[in-house]
């Protein structure tokens, strides 16, 4: 297991951005050259779009080469405007030339939210070499929530205990309602995972979580630690303001 988390602090969210976009970018092209694609899981929130409009501009990509998955997903249709793959679409997938078969959105359409989990897994073991325990995806983006949850991995929710599924519902009291997320071990055989957190908003949990003591069941994103794999933090100055000067 990795020691510790590379954590890079740039002065506003549009360098974020910027350094996101640079990552993804770097990350894409050397999964393609070494094998001929490059997977990776896209995250919802205010953030990540801003990584999305600013990959849209990349013209240059070899977008055809690149398979879209989602790290979880609102139990909304997807023309909802709740709706991760709504927004991921309009703001970056309607914008460039990636074949629509290269994109896996979940169904969360399905009434039943366990329902779509399981159809959403079975794509994503259809894809994945079926020896593989996990999927390995190249890159996972992620967020944060000022309650320290990531994807639909909130605190103290059930979906914390999951040892072997891929993909489950997850019941969110705080909003009374299901969410369908990738699991704790699927995060963690990344190959790469980018948080991405800025704002005000963020910054005593963003202490709590790299520098805290609190468990990680209270502040899931503690408990994303890739287990043969790079994790990258990406974080604004707001958002940072609060950590000890090792990281400063």
């Amino acid at each position: 297991m990795n020691s510790s988390p590379n954590i890079r602090i740039l002065p506003d969210r549009a360098a974020l951005f910027q350094a996101a976009a640079d990552e993804f970018v770097r990350q894409a092209n050397a999964a393609i050259a070494s094998k001929g694609r490059f997977t990776v899981a896209l995250a919802g929130g205010s953030t990540p779009k801003g990584l999305y409009n600013l990959l849209a501009t990349k013209a240059a990509l070899p977008w055809d080469k690149i398979y879209f998955f989602f790290g979880d997903e609102r139990h909304v249709p997807p023309d909802n405007p709740e709706s991760n793959y709504r927004m991921a679409r309009e703001a970056l997938l309607s914008k460039v030339p990636i074949p629509a078969q290269n994109i896996f959105r979940v169904p969360a359409e399905n009434p039943d939210a366990a329902q779509a989990a399981q159809t959403y897994e079975a794509t994503l073991r259809q894809f994945f070499p079926p020896a593989e325990a996990f999927p390995r995806f190249d890159l996972i983006l992620l967020g944060m929530g000022p309650d320290g949850h990531t994807a639909s991995l909130f605190p103290g929710s059930k979906a914390l205990q999951e040892k072997s599924r891929w993909v489950v519902s997850n019941w969110v009291e705080k909003f009374k309602t299901d969410r369908i997320t990738l699991t704790l071990p699927v995060l963690n055989n990344a190959a790469v995972v980018m948080f991405l957190a800025a704002g005000e908003d963020k910054t005593e949990t963003l202490k709590e979580v790299l520098q805290g003591t609190k468990p990680g069941e209270q502040f899931p994103s503690k408990l994303i630690r890739p287990t043969n794999g790079q994790l990258l933090w990406l974080v604004d100055q707001a958002a940072a303001a609060a950590l000890s000067s090792q990281h400063a």
